[in-house]
């Protein structure tokens, strides 16, 4: 994926390739998809904060997560202005793409099946994710 005009943080598609891990780069750049249930953030159930794999943007809070059943962390809401959306109709129907906000980077979709009080669901690939655990006093 080229960057987004809109996208703040303009790289070449180069400075993708050698800033991210293989898989990254492959989903965030390249719309791909892991595999459903390989990513250990799927199981991932800390109080804390899930932001982008390639540029840091804070993306979802902790206590907007779910298990979805469907092999992939979940959440019913972003944080505001965090992600963008876009049409993708590469499989021969129209889904709702969800990207970072800051970098463009693919995340992946989000889906009108979700629990409330959004009842969308989040879908997004583990590795366009880094996962920020709260930091409690003591």
């Amino acid at each position: 994926m080229s960057d987004t005009p809109q996208s703040p943080i303009q790289r070449s598609d180069e400075e993708w390739k050698k800033a991210l891990p293989a898989e990254t780069y492959s989903v965030m750049r390249r719309h791909g998809t892991e595999r459903a249930g390989t990513s250990p953030l799927n199981k991932e159930y800390r109080a804390g904060s899930y932001s982008c794999a390639a540029c840091g943007l804070p993306l979802f809070e902790s206590s907007t997560k779910f298990d979805s059943g469907t092999g992939w962390p979940s959440f019913f809401a972003p944080l505001p202005k965090a992600v963008g959306t876009t049409t993708d109709r590469s499989l021969g129907m129209a889904r709702t793409e969800v990207h970072c906000a800051r970098c463009g980077g693919h995340l992946g979709h989000v889906f009108p099946d979700g629990p409330q009080p959004t009842g969308e669901r989040y879908c997004m690939n583990g590795v366009a994710l880094k996962f920020e655990p709260k930091v409690t006093g003591g």
